[in-house]
């Protein structure tokens, strides 16, 4: 049986989601971010155990076609984000999601919207800024090399971009001992 999770956006998520199945008795035949396949299949009360060990761990079992569709989005946000380098993505992300979950963009981008009450082009923005956030705080790379990495044209759009989303400029960001960073499965 495959298992929807919503929350799931790292590699330590997956690990606490394979280990919290195995402690419940099932084997994980496949896991990656948002999803779980398990053998044997649940009953309705090993559902709801499931679903109560996920709650406590900040996860939720997904059971609509649409919010697993969702979760799906922004899971390859996640992925194209955080693990790859930006600069190398050649169409932009919301082709390349709409291409890996095999849908049309305009419905994916209406979905989105509906359920979230923001666009997914917005998401993106916000994984981005936060990805950048981190890439700052670690301070090994400068603000060239990570407007590249992260796929801006320049450091000026960066900046801007920066700014809006945050209210402060990188350079103010990097040199405050307030560092906000936000949670992923926040945003």
């Amino acid at each position: 049986m495959i298992l929807h999770v919503k929350n799931m956006v790292c590699d330590r998520c997956i690990l606490i989601v394979n280990q919290q199945m195995q402690n419940l008795g099932f084997r994980v035949e496949e896991i990656s971010l948002g999803k779980v396949t398990i053998h044997p299949d649940p009953n309705a009360a090993q559902l709801q155990d499931i679903a109560s060990a996920f709650h406590v761990l900040g996860f939720e079992l997904i059971d609509k076609e649409k919010d697993q569709l969702v979760e799906q989005i922004k899971n390859e946000v996640i992925n194209f984000v955080h693990y790859s380098d930006l600069n190398e993505v050649k169409h932009s992300l919301m082709h390349l999601i709409a291409e890996r979950l095999n849908k049309d963009y305009s419905y994916l981008s209406r979905l989105f919207s509906d359920t979230e009450g923001l666009t997914i082009e917005r998401y993106i923005i916000q994984q981005k800024i936060e990805k950048v956030k981190e890439l700052l705080e670690y301070g090994e790379l400068n603000l060239n090399e990570i407007s590249y990495k992260m796929g801006y044209s320049s450091n000026a759009h960066l900046s801007a971009q920066f700014k809006l989303v945050t209210g402060i400029a990188p350079s103010k960001y990097k040199s405050s001992a307030n560092l906000s960073r936000r949670s992923l499965d926040k945003l």
